[in-house]
């Protein structure tokens, strides 16, 4: 057994990883700047790991694992070294982690958490997995080789692992804080598949990833020169339903309680490693057609005939999805956009494409713009502006504004952002039932 101290525990695979590390029998507690409870806390407070606001007195063999959302000169971070403490980040660790498992790294610049939540339900209900979930769950099973993880490209942090497969989601330019171009980012996925050990499955009806040098490949979209194809699509109010036929042939018919295309490609990834790990399809169809969701993806709360939705959106193309999801399941509400910029890079190198996917709700509320790691003075006149003043019917919004969302009747409320805009959501909501 090993002691472990997570500086930054709150944040979602922080989170997750120290409850695997938990359930692997070992002695794990945690720091975090933020008092605030988190959604994130959730698991970590029913295995009893303690949370400290301050410095925690620190054996001299405990082993700090640290987030990249701390600089070096944290009060933390400087204690741990002064102390002569072995620290990992994140993401070296999870490497060191996966490396003793058969890995599935779930990649791509959206999608990640759903479609690992969606494998993680699937291959717990039938013949067992440990996971690692990008919403802030995370379980070790001592009885399975199996190990489902997300796999994310920022600063290039997914080159620690060495997976058996690997998903590609879509390859669309994110993380402009690091990157320097389109080309750039694209190279950082060919490294990774260069490093998967068996299959790579891609979404291959995106003509950029099929750009990419893929030796073992499993293709899969809705186009019929994938090997994983979805036919007679039907999106309902409820979900979708569809056919699916691998490599010309019928494998089987599902019904997803998901919205939206989006979940449907999100859906033939988790396929695809069911098919390789050789699964019964009756049992895939099954756990797929019972899976609820991954945390902060589109949570409904229902209101009188208001309906709020706090979703993890926070790049155009999943702002897009998620208002087009809205849309999909409330054909007769108007739906109001809530979106928290997050980075002042995305915001600047992004803003066209948020003004065109804001611009499919029936009107559009945008906050200031927060981040962790960049400062406002770094990027001089980057603000919400950027975006608000290009919307076609679009205005700024604060904690302190929230009353202007009162005058929206059959109406969906869609807050969206990868920071704390559940918190505002709440606020709203004492203030629709007068509280």
């Amino acid at each position: 057994m090993s002691k472990y101290y997570f500086i930054g525990i709150k944040g979602s695979g922080m989170s997750s990883l120290a409850q695997v590390l938990y359930d692997l029998g070992n002695e794990v507690i945690g720091y975090d700047d933020n008092k605030v409870h988190a959604y994130t806390e959730v698991e970590l407070e029913k295995r009893g790991i303690k949370i400290y606001y301050e410095t925690p007195e620190l054996t001299n063999d405990t082993i700090v694992v640290r987030t990249s959302a701390v600089r070096d000169n944290h009060k933390e971070i400087v204690n741990a070294k002064n102390l002569g403490l072995k620290i990992y980040q994140y993401f070296e660790l999870l490497g060191e982690l996966t490396d003793k498992y058969k890995t599935v790294a779930i990649s791509g610049c959206h999608g990640k958490t759903t479609t690992t939540a969606l494998l993680s339900h699937i291959f717990t209900n039938t013949t067992g997995c440990s996971y690692i979930i990008g919403d802030g769950t995370g379980v070790a099973n001592k009885n399975s080789d199996l190990f489902f993880i997300e796999a994310c490209e920022y600063y290039r942090h997914f080159l620690n692992y060495h997976p058996t497969y690997t998903i590609i989601t879509n390859i669309e330019l994110d993380h402009v804080d690091y990157y320097k171009d389109f080309d750039d980012y694209k190279s950082a996925f060919q490294a990774f598949a260069n490093q998967t050990k068996q299959t790579v499955i891609a979404w291959g009806d995106s003509e950029d990833i099929r750009t990419l040098n893929l030796k073992d490949k499993l293709y899969y979209g809705f186009n019929e020169d994938n090997d994983i194809v979805c036919k007679n699509l039907n999106l309902k109010e409820t979900g979708a339903e569809f056919d699916v036929y691998i490599k010309g042939e019928f494998y089987y018919h599902f019904d997803l309680p998901l919205l939206g295309e989006h979940m449907v490609l999100n859906s033939l990834a988790v396929i695809g490693v069911c098919y390789l790990e050789g699964l019964d399809p009756e049992l895939v169809k099954e756990e797929i057609h019972t899976f609820k969701g991954a945390k902060r993806r589109f949570v409904e709360n229902v209101i009188g005939d208001i309906v709020t939705v706090d979703d993890y959106a926070h790049h155009p193309t999943e702002v897009e999805a998620t208002i087009k999801a809205a849309r999909q399941k409330y054909p007769n509400k108007e739906v109001v956009a809530v979106f928290k910029p997050n980075t002042y890079s995305r915001t600047k190198e992004l803003a066209k494409d948020f003004v065109s996917a804001l611009n499919y709700a029936d009107k559009a509320y945008v906050t200031d713009i927060t981040c962790d790691r960049e400062l406002p003075s770094e990027f001089p006149g980057v603000t919400s502006d950027i975006i608000i003043n290009e919307l076609n019917n679009g205005e700024h919004i604060g904690d302190d504004t929230l009353d202007k969302l009162l005058k929206h009747k059959n109406a969906v409320l869609l807050f969206m952002s990868c920071k704390d805009i559940y918190t505002m959501k709440g606020n709203f909501e004492k203030l629709l039932k007068g509280e």
